[in-house]
């Protein structure tokens, strides 16, 4: 019995991390069962008796990718003054998004293609949200509105690509965005 259960668990493992691999090389909406199963190793029937739709498979193919690549945290920065605290959290932001920018890329890609998606790109969101917010409290009790906005926007993938495209290094776009702040915190 236990034999079985560590074979099965070790199937959706495998299937779990082909559909990693396919999300990445070929992007969410591209990826078929059919692949998925070929990659994993396995029938489709078998993708289909393990994950019974593509929410749960998402949901365990995202939860997994994020234990390997999770996303900096703010909470993990020592700094207390708030313009070193947020040129280190958006610096480990912009490598981190370099490091993960084909799945990234995929994910934001094809997410009004692919329902399933919605659920951990919200999470994700919150997450980014949540990190702005954090960094903007560091100035002031109240952050100014136009703070909040321009942290909100350079933590977001889609900002880190453009300034990519731009052929910025990761370093650079991270003084870039904190010289925004200097601005828009300096006393009146």
């Amino acid at each position: 019995m236990r034999r079985r259960a560590a074979k099965q668990q070790q199937t959706r493992e495998r299937i779990v991390d082909a559909a990693m691999a396919l999300h990445e090389e070929l992007g969410p909406a591209e990826t078929t069962i059919s692949a998925l199963a070929d990659r994993a190793g396995v029938q489709r029937l078998t993708v289909y008796r393990h994950f019974a739709s593509d929410d749960e498979l998402f949901s365990a193919c995202t939860s997994k990718w994020l234990r390997l690549h999770s996303p900096p945290d703010l909470s993990a920065l020592e700094s207390e003054e708030p313009a070193k605290r947020a040129r280190a959290f958006l610096l480990a932001l912009y490598r981190y998004y370099r490091r993960t920018e084909k799945m990234w890329a995929g994910a934001y890609r094809d997410l009004e293609r692919v329902p399933a998606l919605a659920e951990p790109m919200a999470a994700f969101h919150s997450h980014l949200a949540g990190a702005a917010k954090e960094l903007a409290a560091g100035w002031a009790a109240r952050p100014p509105k136009r703070l909040r906005a321009t942290l909100d926007h350079a933590v977001h993938f889609a900002t880190w690509r453009s300034l990519a495209e731009q052929g910025l290094g990761d370093a650079a776009m991270a003084d870039l965005v904190c010289s925004w702040t200097a601005v828009l915190t300096e006393a009146p």
